[in-house]
């Protein structure tokens, strides 16, 4: 009984709800720039024909993510070393002042295109920060969790997210539809655009005094006191630099790479370019393309809960293969009806892009982390997640204007959705079940003590749990030299 971690229900929803506010602003930072792109695009590159213009600005949001990996090597392997709660709230207090100092930047009209590098350095400290932030967050949240119900609880990171890019296109509308009451058409370009930005500062500030109270996980802490968390080159269960963690997990880290990639093409193909592509390829107003997709990412994320929980239930790898078929089925009809224009349309159209985008969302925060074993989460978790979004998923909306104007084709962005969603499905077929079982690396966690006094009764006979693969101080010898078949 005393080796089973009893996590009260209330204590999941304290660390969690603080978790949860970190991604919400995250992505309240990704909703801005995207529904802004093409304003922003007049006000920092102004003078250069309106194409090249678009694909500056668009890059200034790939290189946020060509940065991650810097920060995720950096961020990830001291998450592990120092703890999980210290590397969040620094990340959160990063990406909170970045986001509101692009509200006071000089534009191209007082600068001239310089205007555009310190644009390029701000999303460059976010991605920085950013490398930490997910990562860390979808660590912390499935540390947190109890076993059997991982998938619910983690997927509440991840409606966060999505809530949070809702709120920054409301924001963007409302500001649009203030400002240019006020002061005519053009005014979003003089001066409204900056308004979204500055709201982060105060937004900000509520998430980092958050953060300042989450505690630190329990699976750490007990990693920690066992001795798992002191480096030692051949325990596959013991904390590891990157050097380490590429030999002993490289199979999990392809794996997640995969599905990483196959989420976020899909995830930020809905959100951040979805915008753009409204605008240039159906034709519809900036106010249009940003009521359009809210409605949306609010059902979606009401949705990844019930996901999460019927992950909890049949497992990860049937909702992630669900998610590789609809991937394949879906995304050609769904540009298809965009392209007729009408509201109507879209809405449908976009409601048909949710669906693989639910489904590989859903199960995400409980299914990777539950890849890597505790003492070196963190740092393989930045590894695997903010190279493959930094490579293929969040370049996808520069990636996709790019194919477009190069092909002419209006259905390259579906085309780049579908192949990573075969690529994924793939590696799902190869990958461990993770649901309903103790984290790598970490003791069984439970609601109850009644659950955790079931759980030792009937261990010898449970198919889930096996104590190789716990920091138990009485494991036996042969147990403890066994660890390296069960972490590949």
């Amino acid at each position: 009984m005393d080796d089973v971690l009893v996590v009260k229900r209330s204590r999941t929803r304290t660390a969690i709800s603080g978790t949860v506010v970190g991604n919400f602003m995250e992505w309240f930072d990704f909703g801005i720039y995207g529904y802004l792109a093409v304003t922003m695009t007049a006000v920092f590159t102004e003078g250069l024909p309106r194409e090249a213009g678009l694909l500056l600005t668009l890059f200034g949001f790939a290189v946020s993510f060509l940065v991650r990996p810097l920060g995720g090597a950096i961020l990830g392997p001291l998450g592990d070393r120092i703890g999980r709660q210290k590397v969040l709230f620094a990340t959160m207090a990063m990406m909170a002042a970045a986001t509101a100092l692009i509200g006071v930047l000089p534009s191209a009209a007082q600068i001239g295109l310089w205007a555009i590098l310190p644009l390029y350095a701000l999303k460059m400290i976010q991605g920085f920060s950013t490398g930490g932030e997910y990562a860390g967050a979808t660590t912390y949240v499935a540390e947190f969790s109890p076993d059997r119900r991982r998938g619910f609880w983690t997927s509440w990171l991840d409606a966060g997210s999505y809530l949070g890019f809702a709120a920054g296109a409301s924001t963007v509308a409302i500001t649009t539809v203030a400002v240019e009451t006020l002061s005519g058409p053009g005014a979003m370009t003089e001066y409204g655009w900056r308004i979204p930005f500055l709201i982060a500062l105060p937004l900000g500030a509520v998430a980092i005094w958050f953060r300042s109270r989450i505690p630190e996980t329990p699976a750490y802490e007990v990693a920690d006191a066992s001795g798992e968390t002191t480096p030692d080159a051949q325990d596959p269960l013991a904390r590891h630099g990157l050097v380490g963690i590429v030999r002993h997990h490289w199979r999990q880290l392809l794996i997640a790479m995969a599905i990483v990639a196959a989420t976020n093409s899909a995830g930020y193909a809905l959100t951040s370019y979805m915008p753009t592509y409204l605008e240039n390829e159906v034709g519809v107003s900036n106010l249009v393309a940003a009521m359009a997709t809210v409605p949306v990412l609010i059902v979606l994320a009401a949705a990844l809960p019930l996901v999460g929980r019927l992950s909890d239930r049949i497992g990860r790898k049937p909702v992630y293969l669900a998610a590789s078929v609809s991937t394949v089925l879906v995304m050609v009809p769904a540009f298809a009806i965009m392209q007729v224009g009408e509201l109507w349309a879209i809405m449908i159209a976009l409601t048909l892009t949710m669906v693989p985008v639910a489904l590989w969302v859903g199960p995400s925060a409980a299914a990777l982390p539950a890849l890597f074993p505790t003492a070196s989460r963190f740092g393989a978790m930045a590894v695997a997640y903010n190279l493959s979004v930094s490579l293929f998923g969040g370049t996808t909306p520069l990636f996709s204007e790019w194919l477009i104007q190069a092909t002419g084709n209006a259905f390259m962005p579906a085309f780049y959705i579908m192949f990573f969603g075969v690529i994924a499905g793939l590696a799902v077929l190869t990958m461990r079940e993770t649901a309903r079982r103790p984290l790598i690396g970490s003791v069984p966690a439970v609601e109850t003590p009644a659950e955790a006094a079931q759980l030792v009764a009937t261990q010898d006979r449970n198919p889930l749990i096996d104590t190789r693969t716990m920091p138990l101080d009485l494991l036996p010898t042969a147990d403890r030299d066994a660890r390296e078949p069960v972490s590949v």
